[in-house]
């Protein structure tokens, strides 16, 4: 899209020549001779960018800019005031003016200030989004279980807070998700939030990712580059597989915790942030202490609020909710909408070492597989199937004095029932049945739902 570059100014000959020297830069350009006229066009046209003259007859620029931002808060308007009237243009950057120039000015700076103008715009536009959409991609920690119902109790109150946070769980159970959900909840939550794979990089790159570097500090360093606290301050960092991070690099990351404070790679300027750590492992990290892996007095310094996510198997009566979720998320691309009672009663039971995570490729995999609206039990991995079988080979442990078939399918629902707290229709998934069928054989057991 084009950039749209609104000039306001009393003076048509200027108007004129500005106009064509934004064209010339590649932008679409009109401009207003009036104030009043001006924010007409501001709202006909919600431009890119305003260049505004303060001095004008009947509305001065001071005017204009207060409506015009009233109308678009992140409307960038640059001023055009004369060598006498600086105060009142410091005063149009207090109201809301994104710069200012002094007639007679160059035009070649104007062009500069307009550019970079736009770009910085451009980019909080891109952040703004991003954040938004990271937002509803990972701070839904879904469930009811009463495991992840703590968890979620944990977070709103360690939130709020700055303490520093330690997540445990194994791999793919949503260490991140609950990381960004604190980050989300909390003051921080208009700041950056910044996650670190501590395993993904050796310990040369990763002192450099963390902290920075300047021009010159080692080989292929041509520039300086900030490091993830810079671009974390006011904001959260997340450091991931803390357990994975090497015994100097824990050293001084031990120095960050204490004194918020840092040098990067071949610098000596020390840089003060404010960043809140919040760190996971799916490692056993007191294992790793008494291995000589993990420093002691690191782990008292991440272990002031820990919290512990829980694998999948522990919370099975979550796993439909999580599945018709990522159905949802996959509904759009793969066109499948539900999944059948059979095909949900294999997930439920499977054991799910991958957790989340490979809960997720699954629902991924059956979608792409089924090529219709609805995943059958034939659409899922062979080990899916296997463990059905497993599973029917034990369900039933016949006493001696035997039992009947309606003892048996009585105490099914029973089970099921009280498995997911006496929900209906999740029951009648578990049993592979449609929720009326599942009322008219609870009626006919004299089993009260």
């Amino acid at each position: 899209m084009v950039p749209k570059i609104l000039i306001i100014d009393d003076e048509k000959h200027l108007c004129w020549a500005l106009e064509k020297a934004m064209r010339q830069e590649g932008y679409q350009a009109l401009s207003a001779t009036s104030g009043k006229r001006g924010l007409e066009l501001i709202k006909e046209e919600v431009p890119s960018l305003v260049i505004l003259d303060l001095k004008m007859p009947e509305m001065d620029g001071l005017e204009v800019l207060k409506k015009a931002k009233e109308m678009l808060p992140r409307l960038p308007v640059i001023m055009l005031t004369a060598h006498g009237t600086i105060q009142t243009a410091i005063e149009a950057m207090k109201i809301g003016a994104a710069d200012y120039l002094t007639k007679p000015f160059d035009l070649e700076e104007l062009k500069i200030v307009v550019k970079q103008n736009l770009l910085v715009n451009q980019l909080v536009t891109e952040v703004n989004f991003l954040r938004a959409e990271l937002a509803k991609k990972y701070t839904n920690l879904i469930g009811q279980s009463r495991a992840i119902q703590e968890v979620k109790n944990l977070i709103e109150k360690v939130a709020i807070s700055n303490a520093t946070v330690l997540i445990t769980g194994e791999s793919g159970t949503g260490k991140e998700v609950a990381a960004l959900t604190i980050h989300q909840k909390s003051l921080r939550k208009d700041g950056p939030f910044v996650p670190v794979n501590c395993a993904a990089l050796p310990e040369q790159l990763l002192e450099s990712e963390l902290f920075g570097h300047e021009k010159g500090a080692f080989t292929g360093a041509v520039a300086r580059k900030l490091g993830r606290f810079e671009l974390a301050d006011k904001g959260t960092i997340f450091l991931d597989e803390i357990t994975e991070m090497p015994l100097s690099m824990q050293v001084k990351l031990l120095r960050v915790l204490q004194e918020k404070s840092f040098e990067r790679v071949g610098g000596t300027e020390t840089l003060h942030v404010d960043v809140r750590v919040v760190a996971a492992t799916n490692r056993d990290i007191v294992k790793a202490m008494e291995q000589g892996r993990f420093r002691e007095d690191l782990y008292y310094r991440l272990n002031v609020f820990q919290i512990h996510m829980p694998p999948l198997r522990e919370r099975k009566e979550d796993i439909p909710l999580l599945a018709q979720h990522f159905v949802e998320k996959f509904r759009p691309t793969y066109l499948v909408n539900k999944i059948s009672p059979a095909a949900m009663e294999l997930l439920v039971r499977y054991h799910w070492p991958g957790n989340i995570r490979e809960l997720q490729n699954i629902i991924e995999r059956a979608a792409i597989i089924c090529q219709g609206n609805e995943i059958l039990p034939e659409h899922l991995p062979k080990e899916l199937l296997a463990a059905q079988k497993t599973v029917v080979g034990s369900v039933i442990d016949f006493p001696d004095q035997g039992i009947s078939l309606e003892e048996v399918e009585k105490e099914l629902i029973l089970k099921a029932l009280e498995k997911t707290g006496g929900n209906q229709t999740r029951a009648a998934q578990l049993l592979g049945i449609t929720r009326s069928a599942l009322l008219y054989r609870s009626q006919k057991h004299g089993i009260n739902i």
